[in-house]
């Protein structure tokens, strides 16, 4: 049974910072990527950045610059250093595990959520 479990969500200042951490259990694909969403109140979830196993990173045009994502792969933990944070970087913020396997099949699983809010 894979799980992820986020935490470091909270509330903040325009112009702060905040490192968000997802702890995944269970077993998992060696080839993955671990990611960030977000969806705010009546907006569609969204895809803030994303890590593969291997380090590699990409990040919506919108956060680029300001937010940081990492990974240890030892610990199956991913990170998401989030600093001059916006008003409109609030919402709720959900780490993603997903991967294709040998046989083709794709799986994903994600976590309960963390609410990140800022303040103006």
């Amino acid at each position: 049974q894979v799980q992820l479990v986020e935490s470091g969500g909270g509330l903040v200042q325009a112009g702060g910072s905040l490192r968000l951490s997802c702890a995944v259990s269970g077993s998992i694909f060696s080839r993955n990527v671990l990611g960030w969403y977000r969806q705010a109140p009546g907006k569609q979830r969204e895809s803030v950045a994303g890590i593969t196993s291997g380090g590699s990173a990409n990040y919506a045009d919108v956060v680029k610059g300001r937010f940081t994502i990492s990974r240890d792969n030892a610990k199956k933990t991913v990170y998401l250093q989030m600093n001059s944070l916006k008003p409109e970087d609030t919402g709720v913020y959900y780490c993603c595990a997903d991967w294709v396997d040998e046989t083709g099949a794709y799986w994903a699983y994600w976590g309960q959520g963390t609410q990140v809010t800022v303040s103006s």
